[in-house]
């Protein structure tokens, strides 16, 4: 097996011939020391004059036009390179999430115009996709909206609506889908510092609800190490991304085994396999394959970093 050290190296040189712009920059600024004002660059090309963001910003769909998904897609790379509330970029997402905010405090996870572009199944629209999504991505948007925001403004109460309502369905949740907790666990971690205007807002304290998620957590991951290379899954780094996580405590054995289990099934560019396809659109799969592989050699390696493997 290579060590990780090597795999690295091989995922870089591949990283800079193949991967989308963006994920290039990224990884020049997470490993190298180069400009955030490069990643923003880049990403400023996936922003539409609305605010949001789109043109397969996710690369699952390629809907040009601005959703809710898409947008948080961007939101996790803004606030990966520390991008502030004065940055253009986030003001105008700001304004965009601000805007779409549906009544009900939720922002819809599929558009029906996502169906007339290339895109992964799950992205097909159809009556009832609310229910379905539940809060994701929804959860995360509220925390980037109060993260970003002084605390009496619009955008912030907008975002403590969705907190409340998210928070009660947490705490009578029996079980929760995947995607769906990692939204859950991003946003306690946006909404560790206001901890007192949490347990204001909701009547739970961020304790109860760290609690809550790690139970949830627990039933969504796969915890059979022999399952791992089998399908797709939520496996604990998709939770547990570095030491200082809340949940690690409670994963620490797992983590160390599935940091392993990534060592070894790096193949010889140091990337891997994409778990899923397009049945409909093989083509252009075949484009999105190579830009997750990017996406996910970039978190990955970030991982092993964190805990001391790179």
């Amino acid at each position: 097996m290579r060590s990780v050290a090597q795999s690295f190296q091989n995922a870089e040189r591949w990283v800079k011939r193949c991967a989308r712009p963006l994920e290039a920059a990224r990884w020049e600024y997470a490993f190298a020391r180069g400009p955030r004002e490069r990643v923003l660059e880049i990403l400023s090309a996936y922003q539409n004059s609305d605010g949001g963001f789109g043109h397969g910003m996710e690369p699952d769909f390629w809907l040009p036009s601005s959703s809710p998904m898409a947008s948080w897609a961007a939101a996790r790379i803004l606030f990966e390179v520390g991008a502030e509330p004065e940055s253009p970029l986030v003001a105008r997402l700001v304004e965009y999430l601000s805007a779409s905010q549906g009544e009900d405090g939720m922002w819809p996870a599929v558009l029906p115009e996502t169906s007339a572009y290339p895109h992964a199944p799950w992205w097909e629209w159809q009556e009832g996709a609310k229910e379905e999504w539940a809060f994701n991505p929804s959860v995360e948007l509220a925390a980037f909206l109060i993260y970003w925001t002084p605390l009496e403004s619009k955008p912030a109460q907008q975002g403590w609506k969705t907190v409340q309502l998210a928070v009660e369905r947490l705490m009578n949740c029996t079980a929760m889908e995947m995607h769906e907790a990692y939204n859950y666990v991003a946003a306690a971690d946006l909404l560790a510092p206001y901890k007192a205007e949490l347990a204001q807002r909701t009547g739970f304290s961020i304790k109860q609800v760290q609690e809550k998620i790690k139970d949830l957590a627990a039933g969504a991951m796969e915890q059979d190490p022999s399952q791992w290379a089998i399908g797709y899954k939520a496996l604990p780094l998709n939770f547990v991304q570095s030491p200082e996580s809340f949940l690690y405590p409670a994963f620490e054995g797992l983590v160390q085994q599935n940091l392993a289990f990534y060592a070894e099934q790096a193949d010889e560019n140091g990337l891997w396999t994409v778990p899923w396809d397009w049945p409909a659109y093989p083509l252009e799969f075949a484009i999105a394959r190579r830009y997750w592989q990017g996406i996910m050699a970039l978190e990955r390696y970030r991982i092993f970093r964190s805990f001391g493997w790179l």
